[in-house]
Parts: structure tokens; C-alpha cells; sequence
């Protein structure tokens, strides 16, 4: 089970961080990723950072690349998203997400079978 938090209302080039809290240890077994569904559009990928076996690589959409950073904390298990500069185009419902698929395919939606119940971004221009 993810819960994830961290949502809210923030002016154009403030920072939010969101969190997605797993009740399960074996976390630190699982791809973690932040995905975003903005109304009237189709969830999209955001950003994943790979399971500690991996060596916890990243992975980001072109839209966030150099604003977003996705981290995480395998003694809490939790993963992280730190997003700064945001843009109105930023607002979005985010989901945080897991999986175990090979890190070659982890932006691919259809991957991902354990999902957390989103959190709200709103970004005012």
C-alpha cells in the first residue's frame, strides 16, 4: 500500500515535496515513480528512481528535467519528489507508483500494478 502527501496550492517558481509513504519493507525491492494526470489529459510519466540493487539511478520526463528530483529512503520507505521552479502547466493529480519491471521500460504505465490514491498540485500563474 503507498500513501502519498505533499499536494497543495503554490505560485509559479515555488517548491513543493511530495512523499509516498510504503507500509511494505520490501520497498527497497521496487522501482519507484511519480506519475501526473492533469484534467482532460492522459496520466503521464514524471520521474523514477530505481531500487537500491540498481544503484537508486533516476529518470525524468523533458518536461521536469532539471526542476523535479526524485530521491528516496529505503529506512523509511519512502520515495520523494522535490519539485522546484513549478509552472502552471505543472498542475496535475500525482500518483506515486511501483514496480519490479527491468529499468529499461520503467516509464511505461502498463507496468505498474500498485498505486498510490494521489495528490493534488496546483500551480497559479
Amino acid at each position: 500500500q503507498l500513501q502519498a502527501s505533499g499536494g497543495g496550492l503554490v505560485q509559479a517558481g515555488g517548491s513543493l515535496r511530495l512523499s509516498c509513504a510504503a507500509s511494505d519493507r520490501t520497498f527497497r525491492n521496487f522501482h519507484g515513480a511519480w506519475f501526473r494526470q492533469a484534467p482532460g489529459k492522459e496520466r503521464e510519466f514524471v520521474a523514477a528512481i530505481s531500487r537500491s540493487a540498481y544503484g537508486s539511478a533516476s529518470r525524468y520526463a523533458d518536461s521536469v528535467k532539471g526542476r523535479f528530483t526524485i530521491s528516496r529512503d529505503n529506512a523509511k520507505n519512502t520515495v520523494y519528489l522535490q519539485m522546484n521552479s513549478l509552472k502552471p502547466e505543472d498542475t496535475a493529480v500525482y500518483y506515486c507508483a511501483v514496480t519490479q519491471i527491468v529499468w529499461s521500460y520503467v516509464e511505461s504505465i502498463d507496468h505498474y500494478t500498485t498505486w498510490g490514491q494521489g495528490t493534488l498540485v496546483t500551480v497559479s500563474s
